[in-house]
């Protein structure tokens, strides 16, 4: 595999997107602000072997130890007391095989800068999300996701994962040396060690043709498996109290790309996207009964749209409101029932909500904790603007969410317990023999960990 050296498209972690707290200032903050801790270290290592001496000295101090990626879950996976480590450092391409279609990769890598990497090599992830400021590591450990119902989340095309353990030991984890560590690192909340780099399938670079517009709710439910199958990339936004949904229908196309001036780009995207929706948002937040009144406004002037251009510029959208978010992974079967049961449950209770609800669809996939595990998925994500109360309307979801037998993604907000999330996955139980296999001690652990996994160990550090 060809070597390769440092990307130049490093994102800086107080860019766009990235936490408001530096390694260098002690302190911890995640996107949206909700979650900041002050740990007793906040590392930066460089190398491995820099990262060896951090967990050592972790180790002889007794103090647990968790991973900050850029700072985009909404939960508090990442907030200790103990040795914090940032591995945005640790970012390069370290190797790439075109002809096999394969990259490795240190986890501290920011999605953007890979995406800037392969296209330079003619290549590409399969799919994304719409934000790329998250670290390699940190999405897939959290089962991060695109849309294409066909297409896996980005722990998917995960082919082998470097682990150092909390005695600072490597394993490299593959389907052939350790499938049971492998189906459990590819989405492990950070749980069984440190994620050094890893190695990815990718393919060729291609181009997106990418239409956005509106449509009636429920003509768009009524046709969703229609809607699904036919594109490559299906997503549905709807806001509440409005009849209408916003379409986005990405597909692989040949057609030459229709790229937008600069001045354009900004124009639809930072002015009438990022602001017009700031400004809508803080007005519902000042006059919370004017909500269902601007988003019929909002879905009305939305308008359609048509672009082509390389699929991660199509993917990837800039993201400057700040928000928090919940979502639910479903069977893929119960999309329509469930959005129309989110639906009925919002205006019933005539709540405040002033931001669309997102609908994505994946294919199933065999990590043991993926939300998607084992079962084509539905993913259905609610968000609440900056500063505005968000449990009510979160629990409330999450009851609905509970009746389609629900999966909370592990990066964004919800209130299950271990006792609650173990009979849904199937390997719950498989996961946790390779967790006390890896870290026996409960070294990569915090209060979070312990809500959603329980203790991994009787003899868990404190």
């Amino acid at each position: 595999m060809e070597t390769m050296s440092a990307s130049s498209d490093r994102a800086e972690l107080t860019s766009e997107g990235a936490p408001s707290g530096s390694p260098s200032a002690g302190s911890w903050s995640n996107w949206d602000g909700r979650q900041e801790c002050t740990p007793a270290s906040f590392e930066r290592p460089a190398t491995v072997s820099e990262l060896s001496g951090v967990l050592e000295r972790a180790q002889r101090a007794g103090r647990r130890v968790r991973v900050a990626g850029a700072g985009h879950s909404f939960t508090g996976l990442v907030v200790t007391g103990g040795t914090l480590i940032s591995l945005e450092r640790m970012n390069r391409v370290l190797g790439v095989d075109s002809a096999g279609g394969l990259v490795r990769v240190q986890a501290g890598m920011t999605l953007g800068a890979l995406n800037a990497e392969l296209e330079r090599r003619g290549l590409a992830l399969e799919n994304l999300g719409d934000i790329d400021r998250q670290t390699l590591g940190g999405a897939t450990a959290t089962g991060t996701h695109g849309t294409g119902a066909r297409l896996r989340n980005l722990s998917g095309p995960v082919r082998s994962i470097e682990l150092m353990l909390a005695d600072g030991s490597m394993l490299t984890v593959d389907a052939e040396s350790d499938p049971e560590a492998w189906r459990a690192a590819r989405v492990s909340l950070g749980a069984l060690g440190v994620v050094t780099a890893m190695t990815l399938e990718v393919v060729p670079a291609f181009r997106l043709r990418g239409v956005d517009g509106p449509q009636p709710l429920d003509e768009a439910l009524a046709r969703l498996d229609e809607h699904v199958a036919g594109h490559d990339h299906f997503e549905l936004y709807w806001f509440p109290y409005s009849e209408l949904a916003l379409l986005r229908r990405n597909d692989r196309t040949l057609q030459a790309p229709t790229r937008r001036s600069a001045a354009r780009a900004y124009l639809e995207d930072i002015v009438l996207v990022n602001q017009g929706l700031q400004a809508f948002s803080l007005l519902g937040r000042r006059f919370p009964t004017l909500i269902p009144r601007l988003n019929r406004v909002v879905t009305r002037v939305a308008g359609s749209s048509e672009r082509v251009d390389a699929s991660h510029r199509i993917f990837v959208s800039p993201r400057r409101v700040r928000f928090t978010e919940m979502e639910y992974a479903i069977p893929r079967d119960r999309a329509g029932d469930a959005v129309r049961a989110v639906r009925e449950a919002i205006e019933g209770h005539h709540l405040p909500v002033s931001f669309p609800i997102e609908v994505r669809f994946g294919a199933g996939d065999d990590a043991l904790l993926s939300p998607a595990y084992g079962r084509d998925t539905c993913y259905i994500a609610v968000h609440v603007f900056d500063a505005m109360e968000y449990e009510p309307y979160f629990r409330l979801v999450e009851e609905v969410m509970d009746g389609f037998d629900g999966r909370p993604h592990w990066g964004k907000r919800h209130f299950q317990t271990a006792r609650t999330l173990a009979p849904r996955y199937p390997e719950w139980d498989r996961f946790q023999a390779v967790r006390s296999r890896l870290d026996p001690s409960g070294r990569f652990a915090n209060a979070e960990l312990e809500r959603v996994l329980g203790s991994s160990s009787p003899q868990a550090v404190q």
